[in-house]
Parts: C-alpha cells; structure tokens; sequence
C-alpha cells in the first residue's frame, strides 16, 4: 500500500511578507509601536518630568518603518531665528549674555519601497544661549512628526477618559486676594526665562508663580512639559 506524502510548504521571506503598499505600511508601523515610555528625566525638583527621549523614537519607530519597507527624508523647513543680547553684573564685572530662540516648520517626505510617498509636517522650537536652538527646535519636529504620524502613545494613559465625571471630587477653590496681582512679562524677557529654564537655572512653578503670563506664552511653555 502506497504512503501518501504530505506536502511542505516553504516558509516566506521577510520580503515578500512586506506590506505591499504605502497606506498598508502605515498601519504596520502603527501595530507595531504600540507604546513608548517616558524614560528621560528633564530638570530638577518639583519642576522635573518625564520626556519621551529622541534616541527611542528613531530606534523603536526607525526599525518598524525599515520591516514596513519605509524610509523618510528631510525635504524643507522655514527658521524663524530671534536673538537677544543683554548686560548683566557679575562679580567679575559686567557680562554679555545671549538668547537664542530657533522655530522651525518643517516638510518630511515619507515614501515606501513601492513608489508611493505622502509629504508630512513637523513643528519645532528650542532656546539655548550658544548655537544649539537649531538642533532642539529641528529634533523636537521630526520626533513629534514621526510619533504623530504613526499615533504612537507615550508615558502612560492620564487624561479625562480615564476617569468618569461623576466618581471626580469637586474641590474648593479660593480666589487670590485682590491686591495680589502679578505682572505681565515682555516677550524678551520671556525668552530669557525659557532659556534658564532650558539651562535648568530658572523652573516653570517659578515663572508660573511670579508673572500673569499670556495665552500664547503659556502654549510656548508646554515644549517643556512634552519633550
């Protein structure tokens, strides 16, 4: 009586399991990445928090978009360069400081292996008292481009859905006394604030404590509560 033989099939290659379109891609990357944690510690005290570190989006994004067969490229970005010089009085006698403040929009083509390619943006700012804002502000966009693009969460889950409003505790709130009122902060003054922030010579409760700062200037300071 004759054995029948059971057929082996195989096994595929990595190639040709690879998403075989632009869109299809995407989604790989975004089912593979499914968190990355805050491992970055910035500042210190009670002005200190965690950040999502540049190194560990390029690694963890950078190797799911190279088996998805996509790559991206750099292809425009607008500077907005602002630069302020100031005297201060040290104890060796007076002395030139600067603040360097980069903003940077900025134009990424993301193509894949087929052809296919989509152009995607980024947005970035940074302060430094030397030649290191272009780097911050360039580094800040393309990080927040590539974890948007592939809606990558980071840190943990913390927002309103979390908690129903009914189970919340209505707290009290006491209303400042009326002859406490603080006062505004011109734009370049706030500039020099966010780069001793940046040196970490100066904290956000600080300058959160001392000035009335205006909307625009309370959406630039959350660059440091998101890095």
């Amino acid at each position: 009586m004759a054995t029948q033989q059971k057929k082996v099939e195989a096994p595929q290659d990595a190639e040709s399991t690879r998403p075989q379109n632009l869109a299809a891609a995407i989604i790989q990357v975004m089912n593979e990445v499914k968190n990355i944690e805050k491992n970055l510690n910035v500042g210190d005290g009670k002005s200190s928090y965690k950040g999502v570190a540049d190194k560990d989006v390029k690694q963890k994004v950078g190797e799911a978009m190279a088996k998805a067969g996509l790559a991206i490229l750099p292809i425009d970005i607008e500077p907005t360069i602002k630069i302020e010089r100031w005297v201060e009085e040290t104890n060796y006698g007076p002395k030139t400081k600067q603040s360097v403040f980069t903003e940077v929009k900025t134009k990424y083509l993301l193509l894949h292996e087929s052809g296919q390619t989509m152009e995607i943006v980024g947005y970035g700012h940074g302060v430094d008292s030397q030649d290191k804002s272009a780097g911050k502000a360039t580094t800040y966009a393309l990080k927040y481009a590539l974890l948007y693009s592939f809606m990558v969460p980071t840190g943990t889950i913390d927002d309103a859905d979390k908690e129903h409003s009914d189970s919340q505790t209505i707290k009290t709130i006491v209303a400042p006394t009326p002859q406490i009122k603080k006062r505004g902060l011109k734009n370049e003054d706030f500039i020099r604030a966010c780069n001793a922030i940046s040196n970490n010579e100066y904290s956000i409760d600080e300058l959160l404590n001392e000035f009335q700062l205006t909307d625009s200037q309370l959406t630039d300071i959350e660059i440091f509560k998101t890095k």
